[in-house]
């Protein structure tokens, strides 16, 4: 092993004896602008709505679902798309949530949700899993548009505006703490004791 290390260390330390230093520099620096192209040209294209229907489970059940909501259509026209909801804007977050989406590929090759039995069947257990992620960022994605600085409440509802401050200014609750389905319908929950 020590033999092997030594010899990585000889190869790696000796000069080139095809290409000049500057070669290999500048090489190096052309490769890695086309890798960081490529890969946040991957990344980007990953982080559209095209790219999340294309596959029939979420176009069949969840993008649905989010066509009768408020988010989709509405009086100002702008529209909410599967990024802006569940992917963060600030790139170190989008990198981490990137890498826990990748885990969602198994589901896609080993069929989880397929069909819309299995689908509803594993409704609950998705949704806790969205609803914890956006506990535990402070509802991040909601905040990029929804900001405290943004909301007018003396134009809500009182109920709406009280709650709003009593919760959300305070820092007691965060957005999905009360506006679950807000985009998707509720699962079942007739078996969690604080839903019945």
């Amino acid at each position: 092993m020590m033999n092997f290390l030594k010899r990585y260390w000889t190869v790696l330390t000796t000069p080139s004896v095809h290409y000049s230093l500057a070669f290999l520099t500048v090489g190096g620096f052309i490769a890695g602008i086309m890798f960081w192209g490529g890969f946040n040209t991957a990344l980007e294209a990953t982080n559209t709505e095209q790219f999340c229907i294309s596959c029939h489970e979420m176009k069949d059940n969840v993008y649905e679902e989010l066509k009768t909501t408020i988010h989709y259509s509405n009086r100002s026209g702008v529209r909410a798309t599967c990024p802006d909801c569940h992917v963060p804007h600030e790139w170190t977050d989008k990198i981490a949530r990137k890498m826990q989406a990748s885990k969602e590929v198994w589901g896609k090759i080993f069929g989880t949700i397929s069909t819309r039995d299995k689908f509803l069947e594993k409704r609950l257990e998705l949704a806790q899993h969205e609803w914890a992620r956006l506990s535990a960022n402070n509802s991040l994605e909601c905040r990029n548009c929804h900001s405290s600085e943004s909301m007018d409440i003396t134009r809500q509802s009182p109920r709406a505006s009280e709650a709003h401050q009593k919760f959300l200014f305070t820092g007691e609750k965060t957005c999905i703490d009360c506006h679950k389905g807000i985009a998707h319908h509720l699962p079942d929950m007739s078996g969690i004791p604080e839903w019945q």
